[in-house]
């Protein structure tokens, strides 16, 4: 019997681990997909941001734990993903999200810097994407991951940003989601990847003071730039039975900037 459109995206019964998850992008997906019935996990570094994050999930209905921890060491990831499974069970989908960006000229940039940055936002989903299947997704053949990109993992550099590190460890998060879902496909696991474009956060305070939020939004053929929605809907599709046939895949979400020559 063919599903619905509502049992599609339903997520009743699933689990989440989402890392970064305490604010920003990673509380707005976890959101998402608590409210189409998930359970979340959420982890990042700061217990206290955790605490404030979990609360507000929890008053809106849904079902939310926290386990913090580093996603550059890999000791706390593998912390992380066993004590995710011993309180709530396998992890249907994980949602790596957790990372830092540096702004310096490429020819001054420091090593260290590339290494920090390197180390979370490329090395951390390759450990926990690793561990989370190993243990739970390939026995039971299915599972959906979800990896922030950027559209600068697209464009190179898009509207003169200063972050290089940043800008090579999101592309090569993209080609990891397709290397990944080729080489994970025949265990049932999707994976693919969000490419937001710019999002008021507090990460990207500095960058979006330093460009300007109004150049930025009349760059954008949408004239405006990432609210507290527009990551929920596609996240739910990636993670739901909505997107089962969906994997190997990277989706800008920037109000248009990638559709640009030059964006």
């Amino acid at each position: 019997m063919t599903r619905t459109i509502q049992q599609l995206f339903d997520l009743q019964g699933k689990t989440a681990l989402v890392t970064g998850g305490s604010r920003g992008l990673g509380l707005q997906m976890a959101h998402a997909l608590g409210e189409a019935g998930a359970r979340i996990m959420l982890s990042s570094r700061k217990a206290a941001d955790l605490e404030e994050a979990t609360a507000e999930l929890q008053a809106a209905g849904i079902d939310a734990r926290w386990i913090a921890a580093d996603c550059a060491k890999e000791a706390d990831i593998e912390r992380l993903g066993r004590e995710t499974l011993e309180r709530m069970g396998d992890i249907d989908i994980l949602v790596n999200n957790a990372g830092a960006t540096w702004g310096a000229p490429a020819e001054d940039h420091p090593l260290d810097a590339w290494d920090k940055v390197m180390n979370l936002n490329v090395r951390g989903y390759f450990l926990l994407s690793q561990y989370v299947a190993k243990h739970s997704m390939i026995a039971r053949k299915r599972g959906s991951i979800l990896n922030v990109a950027s559209i600068a993992g697209l464009g190179g550099n898009p509207v003169g940003m200063q972050t290089i590190a940043y800008n090579t460890s999101k592309g090569a998060v993209i080609n990891f989601t397709r290397a990944l879902a080729g080489e994970w496909g025949r265990y049932g696991i999707r994976v693919n990847a969000i490419c937001p474009g710019f999002f008021p956060s507090k990460m990207t305070k500095g960058l979006l003071q330093a460009l300007g939020e109004d150049k930025l939004r009349a760059h954008a053929p949408l004239n405006r730039l990432g609210d507290d929605e527009d990551l929920k809907g596609l996240s739910v599709l990636l993670a739901s039975d909505a997107g089962k046939h969906i994997t190997g895949q990277y989706v800008a979400v920037d109000g248009g900037v990638s559709a640009l020559v030059g964006g």
